[in-house]
């Protein structure tokens, strides 16, 4: 059975919307301010190589041809199609970006770990990562580590049965 992993940038007051300023958000792109990351499919080199080459699974409704190499798209019920994917598949399965999509698989338990990089940055503003929920979630914080000036990657485990 696979892992499912969360791995989102962050500001320190827990917004996630917009961290390279593509997306057109007034306080977009405060990820780039503190030694931003290299968008893979337009990279080359071992590790694009690698990440290019691996498989990747993109949840839409309306996406038919994704254009990034070994992309399935999943449609359907997210929940239904996530979890038989997580049966499915061994190993980490990890889950980038969509916010939607993020709150749906935490509400819905299906999530194991969540990994962090915070940045040193309050907006005051914007999609946050954890909305309202429908009950609490206990987490166990499992590792840290300080990257560069001031960056701190957080990884989380979730908790059941607390």
């Amino acid at each position: 059975m696979g892992k499912i992993i969360i791995s989102e940038n962050v500001s320190l007051d827990g917004v996630v919307q917009d961290p390279t300023g593509e997306e057109g958000f007034r306080l977009g792109g405060w990820f780039g301010q503190f030694g931003g990351k290299a968008r893979w499919a337009l990279r080359d080199g071992e590790w694009a190589d690698r990440l290019n080459s691996m498989p990747k699974y993109v949840v839409s409704s309306t996406l038919e041809e994704p254009k990034w190499t070994n992309s399935t798209v999943l449609k359907g019920d997210v929940v239904t199609e996530v979890s038989k994917l997580r049966q499915e598949l061994g190993g980490d399965i990890v889950v980038y970006g969509s916010t939607r999509l993020v709150h749906t698989l935490i509400e819905h338990d299906l999530v194991d770990e969540l990994r962090l990089m915070v940045y040193p940055v309050v907006l005051g503003a914007g999609e946050r990562l954890f909305g309202e929920t429908s009950d609490k979630i206990p987490m166990r914080l499992i590792s840290t580590q300080t990257i560069g000036d001031g960056l701190a990657f957080l990884t989380y485990q979730f908790v059941r049965d607390a």
